[in-house]
């Protein structure tokens, strides 16, 4: 996933073939928890980062080179890429994958959510002109009240696996936010699509080497459920949700994207239920209800309108 937190907020009136867009890129982003699940049958976290940042690299280059985007030659800008690539793709595909081993791809998809509260807390440390306002402070308290009801009480007094799996996510969504400072510093300008592909790029130069050292010889001897999975989530839910992500951006506008986050976890944990037979407790949907709440207040629309309403 992009980091939300990426692109300065504006807003527009969203059409209906905007509205199709932003349900299709929430679709495709809530099955990517499922498919990556079913890969971590057969293949290792590491192994499936390396196979989702690869591929998509690959695409997305083919796709600049259709479209004849100049390549940056700047060594600066490669060193960007490199980090960005960390911070967006190497720490959270691979924290979230591991994390996936021990906890449902619904809870999973719930607690990804919370990179947007990160990158309101981010910005406001990195940038003088995203300080945190009172609803902005309300908003993010109520969304980590959400994470806390999510993960549960019981989980706070005994530390196991399914406790560290859980924060190895959080850690995961944190990483996307940085990632977000990242970008608004270092690669400002560039188009997106070269953005994306240099990305993956630095992503695939450092996950390959890790998982070879750490899991083995990368194949594609697989079942082909697993192969399904893998082409899924590099090539649709990696290198075309990039390319879905930025046209909804041109037309619906980077408020409405956080519109995206409240409909990832719904499909997410109705995938999980439908193929694993995955449950959730009362918490974990409390939690999300608390988490979108705390979104809404942060976004501030509905909360205006129903303010005019009663004047």
């Amino acid at each position: 996933m992009l980091c939300h937190s990426q692109i300065m907020p504006t807003q527009k009136t969203i059409s209906k073939q905007a509205w199709t867009e932003l349900l299709l890129l929430g679709i495709i982003w809530g099955g990517s928890f499922l498919a990556i699940r079913i890969a971590l049958d057969e293949i290792g976290p590491l192994t499936s980062v390396a196979h989702r940042t690869g591929w998509a690299m690959i695409a997305l280059w083919i796709i600049c080179a259709v479209m004849r985007l100049a390549l940056p030659r700047e060594p600066q800008i490669w060193g960007a890429f490199l980090f960005m690539g960390l911070l967006n793709n190497v720490i959270p595909f691979g924290l979230m994958a591991w994390g996936q081993l021990y906890i449902e791809s619904g809870l999973t998809s719930i607690l990804n959510s919370t990179t947007a509260i990160f990158g309101v807390i981010a910005a406001a440390f990195f940038f003088a002109d995203e300080r945190i306002t009172l609803s902005k402070g309300i908003g993010v308290s109520i969304g980590f009240l959400g994470v806390a009801t999510a993960i549960g009480l019981k989980n706070f007094q005994s530390f196991d696996l399914h406790s560290l799996a859980q924060l190895a996510v959080l850690g995961g969504a944190v990483s996307y936010a940085l990632a977000g400072i990242w970008a608004r510093r270092f690669l400002g300008g560039l188009a997106p699509q070269i953005a994306a592909a240099g990305m993956l790029t630095g992503s695939t130069a450092i996950t390959v080497p890790l998982a070879l050292w750490f899991e083995g010889p990368i194949t594609l001897d697989l079942q082909p459920s697993t192969i399904i999975a893998i082409g899924y989530y590099a090539l649709i839910a990696t290198a075309g949700a990039y390319l879905l992500y930025y046209r909804v951006l041109t037309v619906a506008g980077s408020g409405n994207l956080m519109l995206v986050t409240l409909l990832i976890s719904p499909v997410a944990i109705i995938l999980g239920a439908l193929v694993r037979n995955e449950s959730l407790g009362p918490n974990a949907f409390i939690g999300f209800a608390l988490l979108a709440l705390g979104l809404s207040i942060l976004d501030g629309r509905v909360w205006a309108r129903l303010a005019r309403s009663r004047r």
